[in-house]
């Protein structure tokens, strides 16, 4: 094209796009004008969800955040939670312990005896016996214990037991204003309660943690404990129950006058010591396994020793028989049923007993020396899944 043709092209280009610009402007005022949204409105202080004025702020950000927490009654600052460990030197115990791991072990009468295998005293026979010791011997290069009325036992039939559990629970000053509880298997929380969403945090909560119980919420049939902001675990998993709750409740069970009692939870499986109505120790326990339920009801401590022999059998062929010796700690409350230390297993916060509420030996020797004869106990199962009949119970045991 020409420079004489293309000037006069351009001018009629500019021309169409000027009309163009024109007719939007056009259209646009005609229109309604458009505003942002939020435009000039101030979001509210972190403080506005406790206001009961309207209308004055936007409900967004960290005022938005604190208002929903403050509907599960979480408000912030969250107070400090007031349980504290006890003293640890209530864990050690001034015995040895050893588990006899042949049905039918010996017992000589002296330490020549058990060298030369012979004169044979007695024998254990229960399938699961565990024996004290306060002496031991190493004879040729083999290692015998001395243990109860001067008897000897080869260390082919006994494996010494370490130190019992380390595990204790929590002293209080105060009652906590929340249910708390501890961890019972390891498990990872989630930003949201439910399964449907994989918003896995990252942080691990491991065997015997303590946490509080912040909020609880059912999604899907399944409970969903709030333990820290935004971190929720489930109520189990699979079979396993991954907490044991303790639930503070200062009043006393029907026919406590004194204000002075022992909570036992069988479907938690925690112990709640009350003094004064006020919550002043709490830990984990081991109740009765079924058919060896521990007995829901009311009792009084009638016995406390500082230890003592345990043994019984329930099944006719004996499969079940045991036999312990130097129970620590031990305030028997109903028939053979008794609270006591437990060097022999670390599973606080399941069933495991013969119908005792056992304890490890730190928190045995805590309710020990705190209980008196005649303090109260109640046993109770708020699930309703531990029978009530008297048929269901015999004298109990460990």
């Amino acid at each position: 094209m020409s420079p004489g043709r293309l000037l006069p092209a351009l001018a009629l280009l500019s021309l169409l796009l000027l009309a163009t610009v024109r007719t939007v402007h056009a259209d646009e005022s005609e229109a309604e004008p458009y505003e942002e949204p939020y435009s000039g409105a101030v979001v509210c202080m972190p403080d506005y969800h406790q206001k009961s004025v309207p209308g004055e702020c936007l409900r967004m950000g960290p005022a938005a955040y604190l208002k929903r927490m403050a509907g599960m009654g979480i408000t912030f600052p969250i107070l400090p939670f007031s349980g504290k460990a006890p003293d640890p030197s209530l864990t050690y115990v001034d015995i040895r312990y050893g588990q006899v791991v042949n049905v039918n072990a010996p017992v000589y009468s002296s330490l020549e005896d058990a060298l030369k295998r012979k004169s044979v005293a007695r024998r254990i026979d229960s399938p699961y016996s565990f024996i004290s010791y306060t002496d031991e011997a190493v004879v040729d290069g083999k290692r015998f214990y001395m243990v109860d009325w001067e008897g000897w036992m080869t260390a082919n039939d006994v494996s010494r037991i370490g130190t019992p559990s380390l595990f204790q629970g929590l002293e209080f000053s105060r009652t906590p204003q929340r249910p708390f509880g501890w961890i019972l298997y390891p498990v990872q929380t989630k930003s949201t309660p439910g399964s449907g969403n994989n918003d896995y945090t990252g942080h691990e909560l491991y065997r015997y943690e303590v946490v509080e119980v912040l909020s609880i919420e059912n999604v899907d049939g399944m409970d969903w404990y709030m333990v820290a902001p935004n971190e929720w675990i489930p109520e189990k998993q699979e079979w396993q129950r991954l907490i044991g709750r303790v639930i503070p409740s200062t009043t006393p069970p029907e026919g406590v006058e004194n204000g002075r009692w022992i909570e036992v939870n069988l479907f938690e499986q925690t112990i709640a010591v009350y003094d004064n109505r006020r919550l002043v120790f709490a830990t984990l326990t081991a109740s009765g396994i079924e058919p060896f339920w521990t007995r829901p009801g009311l009792f009084k401590i009638y016995e406390k020793l500082n230890s003592t022999p345990m043994r019984g059998a329930f099944e006719a062929d004996r499969s079940d028989a045991y036999y312990l010796e130097d129970v620590p700690w031990t305030m028997y409350y109903d028939e053979a049923r008794a609270l006591h230390g437990a060097y022999w297993h670390n599973s606080f916060g399941s069933v495991r007993s013969h119908g005792c509420v056992n304890l490890a030996v730190g928190d045995a020797r805590w309710i020990f020396d705190w209980a008196e004869e005649g303090d109260w106990v109640y046993v109770w199962d708020p699930s309703g899944q531990t029978p009530t009949d008297p048929e269901f119970y015999g004298e109990g045991g460990a």
